[in-house]
């Protein structure tokens, strides 16, 4: 099973409404509503965040650094002056957003396009030049390291360095010189041309998120086409023409990545990857308006055009390689948009009969992946049958009920959360009735939810398998299987450490306009012992070797993180007295005997020492040479790292749809698992 990519792909979806693109030389303004929701999304932070923060003179101060590093976060087009003059209003963009006065985001957006431009023919001069390679001098890569630049001297020093490395990178890929500079071109004109088409929208989001980031790293606000994506995230299906695209840099092309089984595309043939999307009807055929050209256009703003309701035909204009003449051809295609679900997103369950893996075992181990907590909210209202992770996971623990598996390994690496209640109930599938999770409201308030349904759909053995990246949800479920000695915890060090809670809240004007929402952090959770998991997360029972506890990927490396804290136990009694603590500091033993002696997992350990070695370094040599050695080094540490991780992480690149691979992990996952099985096995005897 592949991992989920987290950059350059979109998937067409829910219908969405796109407005004009901002040409050169125009000025964005905002509609007098984009104030209002400003006003309306302060109140509602202060009202309803857990923290209860002012809107003040030092949240106004947080904001305006943080807002205007979103723009300029390598320090290469503002100048010191400019900061100085966006300093001036330091105390009272609180006052403004209060008043409905968004105006401060303008005008460092347009100062933002302004230095952008002004900045172009320098650029093009310095792609253009000769540049001395065999100069023994280094490039700071660390911009918390940079103060802004005081003079257009120093600001054309750091771009002519920056131009430079960005030569050296395409050298070191054995680009042609003349290649080589016709890229960097294009890819800094590219990137006016994107600021360019920048909307309003965007940018009231950037600036009213930045401001809820000054207070917990979670809480944002989403205009209407963010709120969409979220909402398909989590109902895990989409209404468009099932296809995945990506953007290429290289050519300014959207590219089909992948064709969805079971959409539209699919459905109708023609459409393959690799297919170059250059102009869409967003009304089909016989739409009012002309095809627009999407070449050189945001993916964003392609899926904008190409999404809509089921039932509705898009009309694509495509470049596309004709699998007989090899010749391109540009052909128009006309889809009829559908509903389709998302397979990759949805758990899964596998069955490994031991005695495959390790000779003389005679154990059947099943498999329980879920990638995320998902619920399909508004299914779930409307009635009947809908999409959600509860479902899914009884479905998969039924078939290994009839099969007489005997163990469960629940694999939770790379889930990052979902629904609240989705995590209860699927605890509930593994403990009798009783407290899942505390969460502590505003005012301190602690509401207890529990599994109301007593049956337990799984009574034999589990390990919960997590990694850094398991994340809110994940953790609630991990905290109650511990809590509870149902399982043991095994992975990394410790999962990710969110434990707040978010409630996306409709940001509405008193005559019922919608303006988006307001994704805001108003409770914080608890697990059933007292402990938060915020900060620091689930703690492994077990812990593996991993790269991922070296990286700076948890809550506790995100600025602003609320802090960890303990509130009152709740009443819950423990599910099993076979799972005691002498169990598992023996299985923890036993695996790091094994990982000890392991070959494999030593190359893990050798790949940390050398992470750890590099992980501080503020500087790049532009030394053709140097770079090159380092580069080459670097680039074989990456790859062994990016085949490590992949190995622990339960995923991989490829397009194998096995959720449980036999490799070095997952069978010291298994190996523990059998020795759990053996333990419980030997203290029953014990105890007739």
């Amino acid at each position: 099973m592949a991992r989920p990519s987290l950059r350059g792909t979109f998937v067409l979806c829910t219908v969405a409404i796109a407005t004009g693109i901002a040409l050169a030389g125009d000025r964005i303004a905002f509609r007098d509503s984009d104030g209002e929701t400003a006003r309306r999304v302060a109140r509602m932070v202060e009202s309803r965040h857990i923290a209860h923060p002012r809107i003040d003179d030092d949240l106004s101060a947080r904001l305006l650094k943080r807002y205007v590093e979103t723009w300029d976060r390598q320090k290469l087009y503002f100048l010191k002056s400019d900061i100085d003059e966006f300093h001036q209003s330091a105390s009272v963009l609180d006052d403004q957003i209060l008043a409905g006065n968004v105006d401060f985001a303008l005008t460092v957006f347009n100062r933002i396009r302004q230095r952008m431009n002004e900045r172009a023919d320098l650029i093009a001069q310095l792609i253009d030049a000769d540049h001395d390679f065999s100069v023994d001098e280094e490039m700071v890569t660390d911009p918390d390291e940079l103060d802004w630049a005081a003079t257009e001297d120093e600001l054309a020093e750091r771009w002519r360095k920056r131009i430079k490395f960005d030569l050296l990178m395409l050298y070191l890929e054995d680009t042609e010189p003349d290649e080589a500079r016709k890229r960097l071109h294009v890819r800094y004109n590219r990137s006016r041309n994107f600021l360019e088409q920048t909307e309003p929208h965007e940018i009231l989001e950037q600036y009213l998120s930045s401001m809820t980031h000054c207070l917990d790293p979670h809480s944002s606000y989403m205009s209407p086409q963010t709120l969409q994506d979220f909402q398909i995230q989590m109902a895990q299906h989409l209404e468009g023409i099932g296809a995945r695209l990506r953007f290429d840099v290289d050519s300014g092309y959207t590219i089909v990545e992948e064709v969805i089984e079971g959409g539209a595309a699919a459905a109708d043939g023609r459409l393959k990857k690799g297919d170059r999307i250059t102009g869409v009807d967003p009304d089909g055929p016989r739409g009012p308006e002309p095809l627009v050209d999407v070449v050189e256009m945001k993916l964003t703003k392609v899926v904008d055009y190409i999404r809509g309701p089921s039932n509705t035909e898009v009309l694509l204009r495509v470049r596309t390689l004709d699998d007989e003449t090899e010749e391109i051809t540009v052909v128009d295609y006309v889809l009829t948009r559908q509903q389709v679900e998302i397979p990759d997103q949805s758990v899964e369950g596998k069955i490994i009969e031991t005695g495959t893996w390790f000779d003389g075992r005679k154990e059947k181990i099943g498999v329980l992946n879920i990638p995320s907590f998902y619920r399909d909210f508004s299914g779930a209202s409307a009635g009947g049958l809908f999409k959600s992770t509860s479902r899914d996971v009884r479905r998969v623990l039924k078939r290994f009920n009839r099969e007489n598996v005997d163990a469960v390994i629940v694999d939770l690496r790379w889930n990052g959360g979902g629904a609240l209640q989705e995590a209860v109930e699927v605890s509930g599938l593994f403990i009798p009735r009783g407290p899942v999770v505390q969460v502590r409201e505003p005012g301190n308030s602690v509401r207890v939810l529990e599994d109301e349904d007593p049956q337990v759909q799984w009574r034999k053995p589990m390990i919960v398998v997590c990694n850094r990246l398991s994340a809110s949800a994940s953790e609630i479920f991990a905290g109650a299987i511990r809590d509870y000695r149902r399982g043991i915890i095994v992975g990394d060090r410790t999962t990710h450490g969110k434990g707040t809670v978010q409630n996306v809240m409709p940001v509405t004007s008193l005559f019922g306009t919608q303006h988006g929402a307001l994704k805001l952090t108003i409770s914080k959770f608890y697990r059933v012992n007292g402990d938060s998991t915020q900060n620091r997360g689930v703690t492994s029972d077990v812990v593996l070797p991993s790269l991922l506890n070296h990286r700076d990927i948890g809550e506790d490396s995100l600025d602003n993180a609320l802090a960890f804290d303990r509130i009152q136990r709740a009443g819950y009694v423990p599910y099993s007295s076979y799972l005691t603590d002498a169990m598992k500091d023996e299985l923890a033993a036993r695996s790091s005997r094994r990982v000890s002696e392991s070959t494999d997992f030593d190359r893990v350990r050798q790949a940390i020492a050398r992470y750890e070695e590099r992980k501080n370094r503020k500087t790049i040599s532009l030394n053709l040479e140097t770079l090159k050695e380092e580069e080459e080094e670097i680039r074989r540490e990456e790859e062994e790292q990016e085949e490590i991780i992949q190995k622990s992480s339960g995923y991989s690149d490829d397009e194998d749809d096995d959720i449980f691979k036999d490799d070095f992990y997952n069978r010291e996952l298994v190996r523990i698992t059998l020795d759990y099985l053996d333990l419980r096995d030997e203290l029953r005897t014990v105890r007739r």
